[in-house]
């Protein structure tokens, strides 16, 4: 909205010279024609600069001069991302495929375009879908830190895995519980019993921090994950697939914004 009203005054003020000639030149007749009389050839008179004004056309070129600038920008940016194009593949992670291993238990739902990924199976009468989010947590790090060697910075950056898993029994209430994958633990995070005929939970009792519960339930709840496939073990492989998924994600990114640049 700013840029256009800024091309907007930028148009007007290049039309100001061509207006200020146009009323020099026709000032003499908009004098004579205040003090003449109300004749029908004095309203002639009146009307003639006025539509001289209206019907006098700025020049082109002030339009060219912007449509070449855009053109060039438009080339420019579309050379950058090429380039960048060409250094994405030429990555080490680029084509190379992420096996699950043997004993996962789960079903692999990776659609392109999506962020996350979302892990499915059956278990004894349940149906659980875990939809995996990696976050990048590199907030605290500090300037003290700038002189650190780059495995403690990559220690700080660390990746961890989230998840967030809705466990239902086909029909009644939803369990979803909130989880995060550190390099060695498992955290619990939340937990909302959610109605079938409340999807976002907005209205769901919260329930208190996990880690103000009594040890003894934090353990079982712990359990409960780990009988269903969802514990610590999960970060590796989760976490090589992921990070799999954001260099593909990144290169279909990329070639799609120089197709739209292109077009």
């Amino acid at each position: 909205m700013a840029s256009s009203i800024a091309n907007s005054l930028r148009r007007r003020t290049a039309r100001l010279p061509l207006y200020s000639a146009i009323f020099v030149r026709h000032f003499h007749e908009f004098f004579y024609s205040s003090m003449a009389s109300t004749s029908p050839s004095a309203t002639l008179i009146r009307k003639f600069p006025i539509q001289c004004l209206t019907l006098t056309k700025p020049p082109a070129l002030f339009s060219f001069r912007f449509a070449s600038t855009k053109v060039e920008a438009d080339e420019n940016l579309g050379n950058v991302l090429q380039s960048e194009i060409e250094c994405a593949q030429e990555t080490d992670e680029h084509g190379r495929e992420v096996d699950a291993p043997e004993d996962f238990p789960f079903e692999i739902i990776d659609k392109s375009g999506d962020q996350t990924i979302i892990l499915k199976r059956e278990f004894a009468g349940e149906n659980i879908q875990a939809t995996v989010y990696m976050n990048v947590d590199g907030e605290e790090m500090s300037k003290d830190d700038e002189d650190d060697s780059e495995d403690d910075q990559e220690s700080a950056a660390e990746q961890n895995i989230s998840l967030l898993v809705a466990i239902d029994k086909g029909e009644g209430p939803v369990l979803e519980i909130g989880c995060n994958i550190s390099s060695a633990d498992l955290e619990i995070e939340s937990m909302i019993m959610k109605s079938t005929h409340d999807s976002d939970g907005q209205g769901a009792y919260q329930g208190p921090e996990f880690s103000e519960l009594d040890e003894r339930l934090q353990k079982a709840f712990h359990k409960y994950l780990k009988v269903r496939g969802i514990d610590s073990s999960l970060r590796d492989f989760l976490h090589e697939y992921m990070m799999n998924k954001d260099e593909r994600e990144y290169l279909t990114w990329l070639k799609k914004v120089k197709e739209f640049v292109g077009n």
